[in-house]
C-alpha cells in the first residue's frame, strides 16, 4: 500500500532526510502543522480558540504499550488504526477526528531532551561518507557465501564503477583469475546484484532496470518485456512500436513508462564520495546508569507535528470536494505521523537489541565486539531482517565507546579452535592491525606469518582472510612495509 512504501521510506532515511522530508510535507500539506515550542520548559505552546480555550488535547504517542508489529499490522490493512469502522478498507474520517482529538508527533514523549554535557564534542562528530565498496563489502561479510565466493565477490565488487556498474572487467577474466568457471563467477554475481542498492554490479543499464522491476515489481510482465524489447523505442518515444508489439493500451503503457521513470539509472551515485566533511548528529544515545545501559533517542532537532485544529473544525463543516481534499489531507498527514513515530520506535528497538548482543563492547571497547548478523536483532525483537538492515544504514549511535553507525556492530563469524569463543571479524581486523603496529618494520610479517600467529591465539583463519583484512584496512603487504632503517 502506499501507507506501508511511506513507512518504509521514511525508516531508511538518515536524519538530515528525514527532517528535509517532513519539511517538504508541511509546506505541502495544510493539515499538517509543527507546534511552537516554549524554549525555556521545551513543552508545546497550545493553540488557542477565540474564546480563549485550548484546542485539542495531545495524544502520548511514543510509550511501552505501543507495539512495532501492530503498527505494521496496522499499515498493511490500509487503516490508521483497527479500532475505527467503515467498510471496504474506507474510513469514517469525520469519526476518527472525534475520536482522537489532536493527533500528533512529540519528539520529546521518544524519550528526554539531552543536556550539553551528555551529548558528544564537534571532534567526535567528524565523519568520513561510506563508499560503495565499503556498504557492499559489509553486506558480502554478512552473506551464506563461502570463503570461496566472498573472495570472488570482493574482486566482483572492486571491480564496480562510481556509478554502479559492474564494468572493469569480465565474466572470463575473473574466471581465469580465480581459476573456477565463467557460470561460478555468474553465480557470485547474481548475488552481488542482490545486494543493496537495488540494481547494483549490473553490466548495462537494461540488465540494472530489469534487477529493479524483479525486486519491486516481480509479478510485472509487461513492465519486464518493455525493459527488455523496446528500451530504445521508450528513448525515441516510439509507443506505437511498443503497443503494437506488446498487445497493450495507451494507459497500461503510460503506467509502466511512469514506472520506469522512477527508477534509479545509476545506483551508485547516492555513494558518490565527496572531500566535503562531514558532522554527525547521533540518532540515539547509550548512556550507562550504574551496572546497566539505557537507550534515549535524541530527538532534537525534529519538528513537533500535529493536526490543525482549523481543518478539524473544517472537516466536519466542509461539502463535497472541499471535504474530500481536507480529508485527503489528513489522511497523509496521519500516515506521516504514524509513520515517523514506527521509524523511532523501531530504532530505539533495534538499538537496545544491539546493546543486549554487545554488552561486551560498551564494557570493553571494539576488540570485544561480538559476531552478529541482522537475523538475530531480527528475530530478537520481531522483525523482517530488511527492516533491521534499513534501521542500521545512515543511523549512527552515541556510545561510551565513541560514535559508531549502527551497521558497525554486524560482523561475520571467524571460529575459534580448540573449543574457543568465535570472534567477530571487526575484533580480528582489530588483532592484526595491532600485530602489524608491533612487528619489526626491518622485517615485516607476511600474511601467513601473521594467520600462524592468530592460530597461536586460537583463532581459525586463512592467509588470504588476513590479506583481505589487511587490504580493507589499507596496511600494505609486507613487501612494500620494509624498511631499511
Amino acid at each position: 500500500t502506499p501507507q506501508l512504501q511511506q513507512a518504509i521510506k521514511l525508516l531508511q532515511l538518515s536524519r538530515a532526510e528525514l527532517q528535509e522530508a517532513v519539511q517538504e510535507q508541511l509546506n505541502e500539506n495544510p493539515v499538517l502543522e509543527e507546534d511552537q515550542v516554549d524554549p525555556e520548559t521545551g513543552e508545546a505552546v497550545p493553540e488557542m480558540a477565540a474564546d480563549g480555550t485550548e484546542i485539542g488535547v495531545e495524544l502520548p504517542q511514543t510509550n511501552d504499550t505501543y507495539n512495532d508489529r501492530d503498527q505494521h499490522d496496522r499499515v498493511e490493512e490500509g487503516s490508521p488504526d483497527t479500532r475505527d469502522g467503515g467498510s471496504d478498507g474506507e474510513m469514517d474520517w469525520e469519526s476518527f477526528v472525534e475520536g482522537y482529538g489532536d493527533y500528533s508527533y512529540s519528539p520529546g514523549a521518544g524519550g528526554q531532551r539531552l543536556s550539553s554535557d551528555d551529548l558528544p564534542t564537534l571532534e567526535q562528530t567528524l565523519s568520513k561518507g561510506t563508499s560503495l565498496f565499503d556498504h557492499l563489502v559489509w553486506q558480502i561479510n554478512l552473506s551464506n557465501l563461502d570463503d570461496k565466493e566472498r573472495e570472488i565477490a570482493t574482486d566482483i565488487i572492486g571491480n564496480i564503477d562510481n556509478d554502479g556498474f559492474f564494468t572493469n572487467t569480465t565474466i572470463d577474466e575473473l574466471a581465469a583469475m580465480h581459476d573456477v568457471t565463467a557460470d561460478d563467477i555468474e553465480d557470485v554475481l547474481c548475488a552481488v546484484q542482490e545486494l543493496d542498492p537495488v540494481g547494483v554490479a549490473a553490466r548495462d543499464l537494461q540488465e540494472c532496470l530489469l534487477i529493479q522491476a524483479k525486486t519491486y515489481h516481480a509479478g510485472d510482465g509487461i513492465l519486464r518485456k518493455i525493459i527488455e524489447r523496446h528500451l530504445e523505442n521508450l528513448e525515441r518515444r516510439n509507443y506505437p512500436a511498443i503497443q503494437k508489439d506488446l498487445g497493450i493500451g495507451q494507459d497500461e503503457l503510460i503506467r509502466c513508462i511512469k514506472v520506469i521513470s522512477h527508477m534509479e539509472p545509476k545506483p551508485g551515485r547516492a555513494f558518490a564520495e565527496s572531500d566535503e566533511t562531514q558532522y554527525i548528529t547521533p540518532d540515539v544515545h547509550v548512556h550507562k546508569v550504574a551496572d546497566d545501559y539505557i537507550v534515549v533517542l535524541n530527538e532534537d532537532g525534529l519538528p513537533k507535528l500535529k493536526i490543525s485544529g482549523y481543518y478539524k473544525s473544517a472537516m466536519h463543516e466542509g461539502q463535497g470536494n472541499a471535504k474530500d481534499y481536507i480529508q485527503e489531507k489528513f489522511r497523509s498527514a496521519v500516515w506521516l505521523i504514524r509513520s515517523i513515530h514506527q521509524r523511532q520506535n523501531t530504532i530505539r528497538r533495534v538499538t537496545e537489541s544491539i546493546v543486549r548482543f554487545q554488552r561486551e563492547f560498551l564494557d570493553r571497547g571494539p576488540q570485544y565486539l561480538r559476531p552478529l548478523i541482522l537475523r538475530d536483532v531480527a528475530e530478537d525483537i520481531g522483525v523482517h531482517e530488511s527492516t533491521v538492515s534499513r534501521v542500521t544504514t545512515n543511523k549512527y549511535v552515541h556510545t561510551p565507546q565513541g560514535i559508531y553507525e549502527l551497521k558497525y556492530f554486524f560482523n561475520s563469524r571467524i571460529g575459534g579452535m580448540y573449543g574457543a569463543e568465535d570472534l567477530a571479524s571487526e575484533s580480528v581486523k582489530l588483532k592484526i592491525k595491532e600485530i602489524v603496529g608491533k612487528e619489526d618494520q626491518k622485517n615485516p610479517l607476511s600474511d601467513q606469518a601473521i594467520a600462524d600467529m592468530l592460530k597461536g591465539q586460537n583463532i581459525d583463519i586463512a592467509r588470504r582472510t588476513v590479506a583481505k583484512y589487511r587490504e580493507m584496512m589499507n596496511i600494505l603487504p609486507s613487501s612494500q612495509r620494509k624498511r631499511l632503517f
